[in-house]
């Protein structure tokens, strides 16, 4: 993998809470330079990312639900279209942890497929965030079945926000059972070296959200020329 190939498949992500307009200007210009895949921002940042990113091929994602997933369905749904109205055409929403722990699928699903429908109809994708670290293996399973059936675009292990981030076991576990139904896997959290990312890739991720985005092509760049 060239280090233009990884760099299309990267979220070059600022999403701490002290994150200034300073930071999002840098976030934009390094993520044009580099030709990331999009920048992950907050909301209240999507209209500066997208004034900033115009004309280029980089998308504007942010996140929904963030970062428990313990918000109303309908405050998602808000959350979404706000966004998208104002400029993001990507959309990563917390899985609402609680439920699956309770054994509430019915209203797990119902929650994912109508953020879902919210982003399909206004033609942006849909990434599910799991936080994986707080899931059995089981529950990582039973929504990823889920997140198929309520046509989410993406499965992604964790908000970075959490105890733990992800892992290679993680992101092959879901991978396998999404990728047949052609969902993507982003590896996100604690993601910060070129080789965090190439044993992402190699166990299924197909996005990779990082911080550290600049850092990893550099040393990609590196390990191409050598």
């Amino acid at each position: 993998m060239t280090p233009q190939q990884l760099a299309a498949m990267i979220d070059h992500t600022a999403l701490k809470p002290e994150t200034t307009t300073a930071q999002i200007e840098q976030l934009c210009r390094e993520a044009a330079q580099n030709n990331f895949a999009s920048v992950c921002v907050n909301s209240v940042y999507v209209p500066m990312a997208a004034r900033l990113l115009e004309g280029s091929a980089v998308k504007v994602c942010t996140v929904v639900g963030f970062p428990l997933g313990a918000t109303t369905t309908s405050t998602k749904i808000f959350e979404a279209r706000e966004a998208i109205r104002l400029g993001a055409t990507e959309v990563d929403m917390v899985l609402w942890v609680g439920g699956v722990k309770a054994g509430r699928w019915d209203w797990v699903q119902e929650d994912i497929a109508e953020v879902a429908h919210a982003c399909r109809e206004r033609d942006a994708l849909l990434k599910v965030i799991f936080e994986c670290f707080l899931l059995t293996d089981d529950e990582k399973k039973r929504a990823c079945e889920i997140c198929v059936k309520a046509g989410a675009h993406f499965v992604k292990t964790s908000t970075g926000f959490s105890a733990g981030g992800a892992t290679v076991e993680d992101v092959r576990l879901m991978s396998d059972i999404v990728k047949e139904a052609g969902l993507g896997v982003k590896a996100a959290g604690g993601i910060r070296t070129y080789e965090d990312a190439m044993r992402m890739i190699e166990a299924g991720a197909t996005r990779i959200g990082a911080s550290a985005s600049v850092k990893i092509i550099e040393e990609a760049k590196t390990a191409a020329r050598t």
